[in-house]
């Protein structure tokens, strides 16, 4: 029965995760802001880091499977 919640975790996290990461790279690629108002460096940087996180806590909901 914990299976399920931890596959639609992991899913979401990793979906979610991937996709950031995915934007941030064409973001930064193209020299375009990641977030309007903030030096872009540090944007992409914390941007970059919370992907990441969320890859990492996707794949760590798919080891409670």
């Amino acid at each position: 029965m914990e299976k399920g919640p931890a596959i639609f975790a992991g899913v979401v996290f990793a979906l979610f995760g991937l996709g950031l990461l995915v934007w941030t790279a064409v973001r930064a690629g193209q020299r375009r802001p990641v977030a309007q108002g903030v030096n872009p460096v540090a944007s992409a940087t914390v941007a970059g880091g919370v992907a990441m996180i969320t890859l990492a806590l996707g794949a760590w909901c798919f080891t409670r499977v």
